[in-house]
């Protein structure tokens, strides 16, 4: 989720179980916490894609990290009261982030595969706008407020369960329609009966639309795996290297550029958003040495 739907959420819950403020900053720091790692973008982006959502949001951080306000409040509130409240508010931002197709590798260090329900999108204002309007109304009916951040929650937790019946229901319907040896459903930005789709033969991707309302699967493109030698060479590359070990469905394509060759790597799950978002591009050139990296860029 977008950081700011993390602080309404954060927020919204606090207040909807506590009236003790300090109790409340507490939930809302924490509710916040684990995206400090998007300072990783300031060291570059190959280190934000490859770290982003891994120990911040893993196991040890929800289990160690609640210890420090603990320790600092125990005399004022109790340790177990603030080590709950703070445990509480990681685990809300971490369940949040894994209804994201983006995933959570919440075992890192020690495991850094990456888990998703691809449920809701990273922005989606079906979560934004009930807690927006939750909050703003509570403002004004303050009598109603716990009432308030209730509606919203309970919103966006039936909003979540729908999807995840409909993510089944297209699955369901791509597999009637389309043959192949893996089937992967995403969700679209503000779109309840279309998902995108990525499906996988040993040799090639197919990437399409699949409408459970309209009852169509529409083609988008087809895409053959290849791991020649240029391909291979282009993950010597730190862009490449970064977009692979995030990639779910990567696929390398190669073209000309006078007497450079462009290797792009592309994930395919985001295929539908527009600007070639998460995709790394290496420039190579054959010398007489052989293959040589020239430059490369990531885009996510």
């Amino acid at each position: 989720m977008d950081p700011i739907s993390h602080v309404l959420s954060g927020l919204v819950f606090s207040k909807g179980i506590t009236k003790d403020k300090i109790l409340i900053i507490v939930f809302l720091i924490f509710s916040v916490f684990p995206d400090i790692d998007l300072l990783l973008k300031i060291h570059s982006t190959e280190m934000f894609l490859s770290y982003h959502r891994t120990i911040t949001h893993g196991i040890f951080a929800l289990l160690l990290l609640p210890i420090i306000p603990a320790l600092i409040l125990n005399r004022k509130l109790g340790f177990l009261k603030v080590y709950f409240f703070a445990f509480l508010a990681l685990g809300l931002h971490i369940f949040l982030d894994i209804t994201n197709q983006y995933g959570v590798k919440v075992l890192a260090p020690l495991d850094w595969t990456s888990y998703a329900l691809s449920l809701t999108f990273i922005v989606d204002p079906y979560v934004f706008l009930p807690l927006l309007l939750a909050f703003i109304f509570s403002l004004k009916i303050r009598k109603q407020a716990k009432f308030l951040y209730i509606i919203a929650l309970l919103f966006i937790t039936l909003y979540i369960g729908a999807k995840a019946y409909l993510k089944g229901e297209a699955k369901y319907f791509l597999k009637q329609k389309v043959e192949a040896h893996q089937y992967r459903v995403y969700p679209l930005p503000n779109d309840f009966c279309r998902w995108w789709f990525v499906a996988k033969f040993s040799d090639e991707y197919i990437t399409g639309v699949v409408d459970i309302f309209g009852k169509r699967v529409y083609i988008d493109s087809k895409y053959k795996i290849k791991n020649d030698e240029i391909i291979l060479k282009s993950k010597d590359s730190s862009s490449v290297r970064a977009l692979l070990d995030f990639a779910k469905h990567p696929v390398a394509e190669i073209y000309q550029e006078g007497e450079i060759t462009v290797v792009r790597w592309r994930e395919l799950s985001y295929g539908f958003l527009p600007d070639d978002r998460f995709t790394a591009k290496v420039w190579i050139k054959k010398t007489f040495e052989g293959l040589k990296i020239i430059n490369s860029k990531l885009r996510i």
